[in-house]
């Protein structure tokens, strides 16, 4: 599996985003209905905000708490890898500070990840070949 890391590297663009974001969420709460994107955006920071901060950085994943999270948000994934280090070097793979923690941008690498495998599938798969 590839990860992406053209995720909001640098840090002018990561300041800008985070000022975007504030006043989508100030706009977003003016809103009755969310969009159907805007619940899954919230969603994911909802997933990482649950599993980070146990073990004392509430802004990270610890190895331990992305265990945690592989083994009951994505189990399935999980219980089919054959190889039991898999987790280990994805894991050493998304954290690419190397500082042995998954801050949220290299969560969403993770998540961007699977999305595009997930979304390859998809494109190969009999049902959507009957589409073309």
């Amino acid at each position: 599996m590839r990860f992406s890391s053209v995720f909001f590297t640098d840090q002018p663009l990561t300041f800008c985003l985070h000022l975007n974001l504030s006043f989508f969420f100030l706009q977003r709460q003016k809103m009755s209905h969310p969009t159907e994107t805007e619940r899954c955006i919230e969603s994911l920071i909802a997933v990482f905000q649950k599993y980070a901060g146990k073990d004392g950085n509430s802004c990270t994943l610890s190895k331990r708490e992305f265990l945690s999270f592989m083994n009951t948000e994505l189990a399935a994934f999980t219980k089919n890898q054959k190889d039991p280090g898999v987790l280990d070097r994805m894991m050493k793979k998304l954290d690419l500070n190397s500082d042995g923690q998954l801050d949220f941008q290299e969560f969403l690498n993770l998540i961007g990840g699977l999305a595009v495998a997930c979304h390859e599938s998809f494109l190969k798969s009999p049902h959507y070949q009957k589409r073309i």
